[in-house]
């Protein structure tokens, strides 16, 4: 297939609507602003074709070298690319995390035959990733993993035994990228392993976690004696943590701009409701929806800030306070909404746009959660970005 080419961002910026408008229509227009945050164990089957409709187009992995089936466009233009999929009401990216997290790790740490093996399927949109790092006692300090990685001599495999939480999209992915441990006796990040796990086996359990919302998006994911072949390990024994943290660095921000979008539409969502209601002539709630309205152009504006910084290749300050932001803005957004709904959000009712607002007032509890919570956020931004003397930690447990 040959590509357009476009002498301007402008004619790119409307290739892309166009095809997002061709193609998000017929039995796909019913994913339009679903599967995101809060909503994404919405139509899943139907979300994987559209990954396949995607990658047909060559919209998969844009920012990847071509030589791993990517278009390499520049970083302007992959934000393009995901503002217009927003803008459209592109659904949730059933392929997020392989596309994002895991393909670019495999491509600076991966072996060949790792690449050859597992990055056309990403491109393609027939493989999908959870992500293995949160357990019961280690979340926000992800360096206690406490899942245990043996290596079987007779077989040359992995041997893995834990648990791990909070695994989103387990329920629907094929492979896990799992963080263990792997050096009896170890702490803290010394002693981590990070391998490549099938989930189709019987050492694996994955257990869905209902939510407040009646969703069950993520899950537990339980392993007693599950194998993964010995070259599934990406680095070294040992350096599972310096691997764990350069995939998390991958993420640069872009999907920060599609969620941006998301929230755009949910705020909208508000601001219909309070017609509705009449909220809007309340003038505490008007005040409330015009610092919501500016709120987002200033998180929107900082990390366009955060990313142009980062084509240099350094982390600037303003990139640390990302995620505290968000989280804390979105989690007042759904008060707003459950504010302007008034009595109306304390009943179920058969329309989306309602039921869409009472999800994002539910899960936005746990967005100062996910992720490292608000009170970690306070400390890496004092710590990293103001250059604060660190917090007195206790000794990870052996």
């Amino acid at each position: 297939m040959t590509l357009a080419t476009h002498d301007t961002d402008e004619a790119f910026r409307a290739e892309v609507a166009q095809w997002m408008q061709t193609h998000l229509a017929g039995r796909f227009e019913c994913l339009r602003q679903r599967g995101g945050p809060g909503d994404e164990d919405a139509y899943p089957e139907l979300r994987k074709e559209w990954e396949q409709l995607l990658a047909a187009g060559r919209w998969t992995c844009i920012g990847w070298p071509k030589e791993h089936g990517g278009r390499e466009l520049s970083l302007a233009r992959q934000i393009i690319f995901h503002e217009e999929y927003a803008r459209a009401g592109g659904p949730g990216r059933m392929g997020h995390l392989g596309e994002t997290l895991l393909g670019p790790t495999l491509i600076a740490h991966g072996t060949a035959q790792q690449q050859a093996r597992f990055l056309p399927g990403i491109v393609a949109g027939t493989q999908y990733w959870c992500q293995g790092y949160s357990e019961p006692g280690a979340g926000s300090d992800l360096a206690n993993v406490q899942t245990r990685a043996r290596l079987d001599a007779d077989t040359g495999e992995w041997v893995i035994d834990g648990q791990k939480v909070w695994t989103s999209l387990a329920q629907d992915s094929q492979w896990i990228f799992v963080l263990a441990r792997c050096a009896p006796g170890s702490r803290g990040h010394a002693g981590l392993i990070f391998l490549l796990v099938p989930l189709d086996q019987a050492g694996v359990e994955v257990r869905p976690i209902r939510q407040i919302t009646g969703s069950c998006e993520f899950n537990e994911v339980f392993f007693d004696g599950a194998r993964t072949a010995g070259e599934n390990i990406v680095g070294l024994p040992g350096e599972g943590w310096k691997v764990a943290m350069a995939l998390l660095g991958f993420e640069r921000g872009l999907s920060w701009i599609d969620q941006q979008m998301h929230f755009e539409h949910q705020l909208a969502l508000v601001c219909d409701a309070a017609k509705a209601t009449g909220a809007d002539k309340v003038p505490a709630l008007r005040a409330r929806i015009g610092q919501a309205a500016l709120g987002l152009k200033v998180m929107h504006y900082n990390t366009l800030r955060t990313l142009s910084v980062q084509l240099s290749g350094e982390l600037s300050r303003e990139a640390y306070i990302n995620k505290h932001y968000w989280s804390n803005w979105h989690r007042d957004l759904g008060k707003l909404a459950m504010d302007v709904l008034g009595l109306e959000g304390d009943i179920f009712i058969d329309d989306f746009s309602r039921t869409r607002l009472q999800q994002v007032f539910l899960f936005s509890r746990s967005d100062t959660i996910v992720a490292g919570t608000t009170e970690i956020q306070l400390n890496i931004i004092s710590e990293r970005a103001l250059g604060m003397p660190k917090e007195p930690r206790a000794a990870s447990p052996r």
